[in-house]
């Protein structure tokens, strides 16, 4: 009878801890946008490496300008977003830290862009000015990556008009004619050279600094506070989801595919840069120098501050 009380307390003990477990997973509503770089993120959660950590993670595909305010408000635990962005959100006051990495771009990455719409003389980087350029956010990386490249290649940006459109229409406003090219990255930018509205391709990488961070993933501060454990565990599990990408590419793409809807060919040519969880102050510093001196930040800033330990 003895033995059978053990037994059963050992049950009943076991059934606690799997309860506890349970209500012990962080809940995090994670904002992404519907790009290759963010694919880590849909492969730590569709491989179980956020679960297996106590993470409870849903991924919302969010819209332009939708993330930052989601943080916020605090209905986004975390988001991604542009690396310019968390120096912009923290000049004007609002308390976002960086809590992972995301894609780092290399001189040889011709993942992203510029894009020339079919028609449009584009020889050299003078031949931009007086031209109209979609980017899917004016002062976002994108953004921010072209007018240093113009001032790299001695050309004025304000000659330059930048036109802000969504990553889904860019390929429409091109061929409407509406812009002249387009800031773009996978898939956006196979599937419009396929669709002939433009083929030549100008892979501003090469002439910018290299192991630049465009996008990162950011948390309000208090959020970081209150939840350190979840910060180091969210960090460990999107690195893993790296390595998973890197290693298993079609694999990676079917986990894509279930967040973002593309069609199977289309899926089968997405690519991403070179991912990195880690990201130093001296990374961010080079984003904060590139647009210091495009007038974008105005308080003085310490890049070592916005990184979540």
């Amino acid at each position: 009878m003895k033995h059978n009380y053990r037994v059963w307390a050992a049950i009943a003990l076991w059934g606690l801890l799997g309860i506890t477990g349970a209500q012990a997973q962080t809940k995090i509503l994670l904002g992404v946008a519907p790009a290759g770089e963010f694919i880590a993120a849909m492969v730590a959660r569709e491989q179980g490496f956020f679960k297996k950590r106590g993470l409870d993670v849903d991924l919302q595909i969010m819209p332009p300008g939708a993330t930052v305010p989601g943080l916020q408000s605090g209905s986004l635990q975390i988001g991604a977003v542009g690396t310019p962005t968390l120096l912009q959100t923290s000049d004007s006051g609002l308390d976002f830290v960086l809590v992972a990495g995301g894609a780092i771009a290399s001189k040889t990455d011709v993942n992203f862009g510029l894009l020339v719409k079919n028609g449009v003389v584009i020889d050299k980087p003078q031949d931009f000015v007086g031209k109209k350029i979609g980017t899917p956010g004016l002062e976002s990386f994108f953004h921010v990556l072209a007018r240093e490249w113009l001032t790299i290649n001695k050309v004025d940006h304000k000659k330059v008009t930048f036109v802000e459109v969504p990553f889904p229409q860019l390929s429409d406003v091109m061929k409407a004619g509406t812009v002249d090219a387009v800031l773009t990255t996978e898939p956006f930018k196979s599937r419009t050279i396929e669709a002939g509205v433009g083929t030549k391709f100008v892979a501003i990488a090469a002439d910018l600094p290299d192991g630049l961070p465009p996008f990162i993933y950011a948390a309000r501060r208090d959020w970081t506070v209150a939840n350190a454990s979840a910060v180091k565990a969210f960090r460990e599990a999107l690195a893993e989801g790296i390595r998973f990408a890197d290693a298993n590419p079609d694999a990676a793409r079917a986990d894509y595919g279930k967040h973002v809807k593309l069609p199977p060919d289309a899926l089968a040519k997405v690519r991403w840069n070179k991912m990195n969880a880690i990201v130093t102050p001296q990374q961010i510093a080079l984003w904060d120098d590139m647009m210091r001196r495009q007038g974008m930040l105005k308080n003085p800033g310490d890049v070592a501050r916005l990184i979540a330990p």
